[in-house]
């Protein structure tokens, strides 16, 4: 890769706060390029809080920017996958992220490290800044691990990798099937949020699919550089939900920046880690001679048509 700045692409609405906060830890990490996508209004009542963002990103002056303004409200998933795609249009690699996310000091330097290392991997489709404590291996230490599951939180991700991602997710499901891949195999979680993907206009479900359709790996840092700081009602793509939240400690931190990057395998523990924190495919139960089976969807079907 060529040592052209890795831009930060971030993207913001109306929350003008948790922006200046944003920012204010891009400013610490040294960020030198940004590409803004200011998102517009839904509705009258949110025009002076989307010119406040405007106005905060037009007067950054510690880096170079570029602000777009969209003229319609484009929304979370079709704005952050245009964004992207518009960028990675003129350079090699991006770290994406949203006005609600915060970062320690040397996080863009690390993932800027790990772009560039692992640039020509084609087994390595993304990096990220996030992870948690429930998805993170035994026995990982200092260094990062690689996971098949994506992260929409914080990606780093090469041009080279984005490539097909103009199929929704339903569209990758179905592919995926027909190749015979497991399409639960980074969670159960993953085929609901696909169905509602276009509904809700979502758009991290579409990375996590392919990777999967790809067989492609995320690389995670052994803690989390990253966290989420717009949960409740104004949160919009909030993972942690229930005891995510309250079991993800503090930021500590940046890890150390590895000077022997891992080899582009999956962690060993990562798998059961993933049906343990996202969940498998779901079983159910009958009630058989007093005693209670727990079975798969498909097979309690059958066994409840061949006892009606």
């Amino acid at each position: 890769m060529s040592e052209k700045p890795i831009p930060v692409v971030l993207f913001a609405f109306n929350r003008p706060q948790f922006l200046l906060t944003a920012l204010d830890c891009l400013r610490n990490n040294e960020v030198p390029l940004i590409y803004a996508f200011s998102d517009g209004p839904r509705n009258s009542s949110e025009i002076r809080k989307v010119e406040e963002v405007r106005a905060i990103l037009r007067s950054v002056n510690w880096c170079e920017i570029c602000v777009v303004e969209r003229g319609n409200n484009f929304g979370l998933g079709v704005s952050m996958r245009t964004g992207i795609a518009e960028v990675l249009k003129k350079h090699q690699a991006v770290i994406v992220f949203e006005d609600d996310l915060i970062c320690v000091k040397g996080t863009y330097q690390y993932l800027e490290a790990a772009l560039r290392h692992y640039s020509d991997d084609p087994r390595v489709m993304s990096v990220t800044g996030w992870t948690h404590p429930r998805v993170v291996p035994s026995g990982v230490t200092d260094q990062p691990y690689f996971d098949g599951r994506a992260e929409g939180w914080n990606p780093g991700i090469w041009n080279r990798a984005w490539e097909g991602m103009e199929h929704d997710a339903m569209a990758m499901v179905r592919q995926c099937k027909s190749r015979g891949i497991d399409i639960n195999r980074c969670g159960y979680d993953l085929i609901g949020m696909a169905k509602r993907e276009r509904k809700q206009n979502i758009w991290a479900v579409r990375l996590l699919y392919h990777h999967i359709l790809k067989g492609g790996l995320c690389l995670r840092p052994p803690w989390s550089m990253v966290e989420h700081i717009g949960h409740g009602k104004e949160a919009t793509n909030v993972k942690a939900e229930g005891d995510w939240e309250s079991t993800n400690p503090p930021l500590k931190s940046c890890p150390p920046i590895p000077s022997d990057w891992p080899e582009p395998e999956e962690h060993p523990g990562c798998e059961g880690l993933r049906a343990a924190a996202y969940g498998t495919k779901p079983k159910s139960t009958l009630t058989l001679f007093g005693r209670t089976l727990r079975l798969g969807a498909r097979t309690l079907r059958a066994l409840k048509r061949g006892l009606g």
